[in-house]
Parts: C-alpha cells; structure tokens; sequence
C-alpha cells in the first residue's frame, strides 16, 4: 500500500459542496480565488503602464518567468493601438511552486501528490478492514470526481458580442495572426450524452483567431479532441465544441496532464481542486462547460472544414509551418461580470509549459515507478523541450536490464513516444546532475556496445531532425556499470575518501577561512 506523508490535511470547500481530501492550500475554485491567493503571497504583481498584445507581452511575460518573477496582471492592454476592454493575466505558472499551489500542494509535497495520484491509478488490493479504512481519504477525494451542476453558472452572466473583444496575443514577430494559448478545449464522442462528463476529453490545444467568428483548432492526430472530431466527421455531423478561457487551477493543470485515456479530465480535476467540479449546460452547443471559468467559446467544427493554421512560434525554439486543421465556427461567447482573459507564450525553453513539465515529470514519478519499479529517478530536461532527452536512474542487478527499462519507458505512454533519447545511469549518478551523467557516459559507456538504435517509430512531426514528418529514429545510452554477460573485463574500481577524512578537512578548511 503506498503511504502518504504525514503532513497531509483535510479540506473542504463549502458546506454544501463537502469533499475532503489531501492538500496544503485552500480550495480554488475559480482563477479569482487563485490569483487573490498569489496577491495575498507575493504571487501576482499588476502592470499599469500600457503593454502591446502584439510581441511586447511576450517579452514581459518571458522577461517575469526568466527571472523567478511573479504572475502578471496587465490592466492596460493594448490591441491594435486602442485599450482592450479586459485584463490579461500572464505568466501564472512561471514557477514551480506557483505550478505546486495549483496543485494544492507546497513544493515540497509533489512527489507524495504523485504517489497518491498512481494509488488511484492503480489501487493495491484491499487487505482487511483496517487498510480499507486507512485509505478512506483517498476513497473520498476519487468521490470528489463527481461534477454538480449549476443552472445559474457565474460563466454566463454575460455576452461577449465576438472574438475581437478578446486581447488575444500575436505572440512572436512571424506569427501568422492572434494566436489563442491557454485555451481548455472541451469535446465528447458522438455516441455520448451531453451531460456523460466520463466521457468528455479536455486539451489545450492552440486556437488561432482568423476572424469576428472563426478559429482555428490545432490538435495533433494522437489527441482526444482529434480522435472525437473524426467520429463526428466519420457520421457526416458537425462536432460541438467548448472553449473555456481562464479556468480555475485544477482544471487547467488536469487538462495538461497525461492522463489516462478514460478518465475525464474535468471530473478528475475535484481530486486535484479538493471540490466537486462546477458545470453548466452551455447556451448553444449540446455540451457541459466550467461554471467559474471567465469566459467560454462555444462552437461547431463542421467536418471537412480546414483552414491554414500557423505559422507559430512553438516549444522547440522554432517556427512550425502553415498546416490545415479544423476551422470552429463561433455560436456564443459567454462571459462573468468583469472578466479576465489568461493568456501565456510558448516558446524555446525555458517558458510557462516547460515549468509545469518540471512538476510534472516529479508527478509522474510515482507511476512510471509503479510499473517499472527499478526506476529510481527520472528527469527530462526542460532545455530539451521537456521530453525529446531523459535521463533514468536505476538500481541495477542483471545483465540487459537497462535496455529493458528503455523499452519499457518508449512504450509506457503516449508522451514517452516522443522522446528519442534514453540515457540510462546506476543508482549513484545523480540524474539531474550533468556533470555525474556526463561522467557516466564517458567512463561508463562504450559506442560500439552500449548504443541502441530503432527506426521508424512515432516522433514530434515539429521534429524538423527527424527524416520523416511524424517518424523517427530513437536511441538508448547504457550509462551504466556493465556486469555479467555485459563485458569480460574486470571494471574498474571507484575512488573515493574516507568519509573521516572528509568530515576532518571540512572542520580544518572551516579553522582556516575564519
């Protein structure tokens, strides 16, 4: 059974709505109450001075992130030369402990967050009456997925008359227009009812705005709002669509989670919130929205309606080309009183998704430990767009066994898919530490033996490497001590000190620098 740490507390979010579970921090439950949160800490810093949405945002917001610096509150937002109508929060989750608060959680914490999060995964078997009752708190927050909903929700106080009162960023100087990236993009399967949440799929996919009433959706082959829209294409439907800007924490972290194909983004987001989800029925599309976002897009994508979309600046550092992708056509926008519109710039690392990355690659830990368990640690570098290199670190006991863990990592999820390549370390090489990994390769790693190549598999098609849009080559590096089979030279020994020795000169050096 895995067990969670002490410091763990119970919280609940109203009287009406109880739903207590594990978290540090109260409930959020909408990107006001959050951002009150980081006023109230020193999170959330307001920019008065006029900021254009056309490339000058962006050079704030990266300038904040690279620095540590705080969310960002832009109160004159400039579109086209005139004011925008609304505030535009930038940089939210520039930090890790700002991505960590989201969560509910300090810093601290996110490597017990990920052991809980794997414990729902895959529970271990109930053993008696006293290990059911031990695990009550985690039954109750998987009772929390249950959504309520509103029939007067604060999305809909009122209208927006279109897309051009929104202050929608053109983020880099070669992008093709107003590029939309924060968006929540909601979508379920044909054969679901609209109130069936278990089935709805949430991505954040960018939007690129092409007029008063259209926009652009980008999602890749392999995403749920992809896989949705061929469904409805496949029946000659069009497929409705939501868009939710400016959603509370939870929500918008559980839509950028790798999470299981079968789990709802939206009912799994009152696990992380610590309180049921709020939902809606939209005004003109059959679907269920966020009650507290700040703004919603409502929509239909019509089968075989394509449009060029880009080209954008993206993750990798680079521009990606102009592609069709599915155009939305606009029914409504909804809107709260006073509402804010959330926004955030993609870019070569580091910016706000390769932080998020961070947490989550030591969220994800607990599960890829669960089925791998040798798996000590495991880092993907945020300089390498978050998870084109990963670093592994691994008690190691049998010949082949690091080849072993490389395989398994490439066809462990969908996201590993896209990492081309696996540096594989002993247990006494720091993984997050280049210089013991460099290390490791040139001491503990030989090319003509320790290299494994495979060809032709999924890759990143914003790969420009890669030979082949959409495929390529991946490769392993066995780091480690080769034992048994693996070599039939006698490995050299490692030097180190006496650890009396070392403690003797730390007290001398410090007798002498006084």
């Amino acid at each position: 059974m895995i067990k969670i740490g002490s410091r763990l507390r119970v919280y609940h979010a109203t009287k009406e709505n109880r739903t207590p579970v594990m978290r540090d921090l109260p409930v959020f439950p909408d990107l006001r109450a959050f951002l009150d949160h980081l006023a109230r800490t020193g999170g959330l810093a307001k920019v008065a001075a006029p900021v254009d949405t056309r490339h000058e945002m962006t050079a704030v917001m990266l300038a904040a992130l690279r620095a540590g610096g705080p969310a960002l509150r832009f109160d004159a937002a400039m579109v086209q030369g005139r004011a925008a109508a609304l505030p535009v929060i930038g940089n939210l989750f520039g930090t890790q402990a700002r991505v960590a608060a989201g969560l509910g959680i300090t810093p601290d914490r996110v490597p017990d967050l990920g052991a809980f999060l794997a414990a729902l995964r895959a529970p271990a078997p109930v053993a008696g009456l006293r290990d059911a009752l031990s695990r009550w708190p985690m039954m109750r927050a998987a009772l929390s997925a249950r959504a309520k909903v509103l029939t007067r929700p604060p999305v809909q106080a009122a209208r927006l008359a279109d897309l051009s009162a929104l202050p929608v960023q053109v983020p880099w100087p070669e992008d093709a227009g107003p590029l939309i990236t924060w968006p929540v993009v909601i979508t379920r399967p044909p054969g679901a009812a609209p109130g069936d949440l278990n089935a709805f799929n949430l991505g954040v996919y960018r939007a690129q705005v092409i007029g008063p009433d259209r926009l652009i959706l980008r999602w890749l082959a392999h995403r749920g709002g992809a896989a949705h829209y061929r469904a409805w294409a496949a029946r000659s439907e069009p497929m409705p669509v939501a868009i939710a800007l400016g959603c509370d924490p939870a929500l918008l972290l559980s839509a950028a989670l790798p999470l299981p194909e079968t789990v709802s983004e939206l009912t799994f987001s009152g696990v992380l919130r610590g309180a049921r989800a709020e939902v809606a029925a939209a005004v003109s599309v059959p679907l269920m929205v966020p009650a507290r976002a700040e703004i919603v897009i409502e929509g239909w994508v019509h089968p075989g309606e394509f449009a060029p979309e880009g080209p954008f600046g993206d993750h990798t550092g680079y521009y990606n080309a102009a592609e069709p992708f599915p155009v939305m056509r606009v029914s409504a926008i909804t809107c709260r009183d006073d509402p804010l519109y959330l926004s955030t710039v993609t870019g070569r690392p580091p910016d706000e998704p390769s932080v998020i990355g961070e947490v989550f690659n030591d969220l994800a830990l607990p599960v890829i430990r669960a089925q791998i368990p040798e798996v000590l640690d495991l880092w993907l570098p945020p300089a390498a767009c978050s998870y084109r290199i990963a670093v592994v670190r691994i008690a190691k006991s049998y010949p082949g066994q690091a080849r072993r863990v490389m395989m398994a990592l490439w066809g462990m999820l969908p996201q590993f898919s896209y990492t081309k390549m696996i540096v594989v370390v002993d247990e006494d090489i720091g993984a997050r530490n280049w210089d013991d990994v460099l290390w490791a390769i040139s001491t503990r790693m030989d090319p003509g033996r320790d290299i494994m190549q495979v060809t032709g598999t999924p890759m990143d098609y914003l790969d420009f490497a890669s030979p082949t849009e959409a495929l390529a080559g991946k490769i392993g590096l066995d780091a480690t001590t080769k034992t048994g089979t693996e070599t039939t030279r006698d490995w050299g020994r490692i030097m180190a000190l006496d650890p009396a020795h070392e403690a003797r000169a730390a007290t001398l050096l410090a007798e002498v620098l006084r």
